[in-house]
């Protein structure tokens, strides 16, 4: 018998999950690779971008070595971000070039996200390079941050990826967004963001604290589980002391700074930290 969903627009079947079918049954641990600045971007120095993409293969091996399941890459280097819909040709080229070298280690289970916010580009990224899902971090509603005021990118991400042929692509979007200001949405309960960001048709569902590293709160995870049907990971601020209990109320997490050398996003990825994350979320 196939499972259903109610929705607005009638019954529909429920999906497969999407972390089950990427990365396995049971908690799914994912690295972020943070990549030095792009072409474009303020901060880039001119190195050949096969030199970005032999180091995103280091920390990427770095991490799936010592315990974890797979990685998503980011230009997070690439400061300060632009708003979706500004990125140029050479941010799409360079992403794409540099998952794809990760994918020939890793496999399609790797991830893509362009920041800021930016769906398209990251779509356009990760189907050039074979990985298999995105995240995009205001899939629904809108919010105020670094950049400016940021709209959800649903409709467009959603378009684009289906003109491509792109549409078994995952997408993990986010419920609340880090760095940012929810007040334009400050009315709408975090059960009604969840069913929004479900009903727009993401695939997991992430939750996460209020900045790069902060953890985030046992009662977010619990609020974003108890009103979807998709997986839910968290987002940020996993480390060997809260990890059991945090996986405990969800299917896995995205970790970087507790997986760092110096603490820190932009550090390098530390195998014997790595395995202490792995070892206290029971991998």
């Amino acid at each position: 018998m196939v499972s259903t969903v109610s929705s607005p627009l009638g019954v529909y079947p429920r999906k497969p999950s999407a972390t089950a079918e990427l990365f396995g049954e049971g908690t799914a641990l994912i690295g972020a690779v943070h990549l030095p600045a792009l072409p474009g971007s303020p901060a880039y120095r001119g190195q050949p971008v096969a030199e970005i993409a032999r180091y995103a293969v280091e920390e990427a091996l770095a991490y799936t070595g010592n315990g974890f399941d797979s990685v998503i890459v980011e230009n997070h280097w690439d400061l300060p971000f632009l708003k979706p819909g500004e990125h140029g040709y050479e941010v799409a080229a360079s992403m794409g070039v540099i998952t794809a070298a990760v994918v020939a280690e890793l496999g399609s289970k790797v991830g893509v996200s362009v920041l800021s916010n930016a769906g398209e580009c990251s779509v356009a990224s990760a189907w050039a390079a074979g990985a298999g899902w995105v995240r995009v971090n205001q899939w629904v509603n809108a919010y105020v941050a670094n950049e400016g005021f940021i709209e959800g990118q649903a409709a467009r991400t959603s378009r684009y990826r289906h003109g491509i042929g792109a549409d078994p692509l995952k997408v993990f979007a986010d419920v609340h967004v880090k760095h940012g200001a929810h007040a334009i949405v400050a009315d709408r309960t975090l059960a009604e963001q969840t069913e929004d960001a479900e009903f727009f048709d993401a695939d997991v569902l992430i939750a996460t604290g209020s900045r790069t590293g902060h953890a985030t709160s046992v009662e977010e995870v619990v609020g974003i589980r108890d009103h979807t049907q998709l997986p839910v990971i968290i987002g940020s601020g996993v480390d060997p002391t809260n990890a059991a209990a945090l996986l405990a109320e969800c299917d896995g997490a995205i970790v970087a700074s507790a997986a760092k050398d110096n603490g820190r996003w932009w550090g390098r990825v530390a195998p014997e930290k790595v395995r202490a994350v792995a070892r206290a979320a029971g991998k």
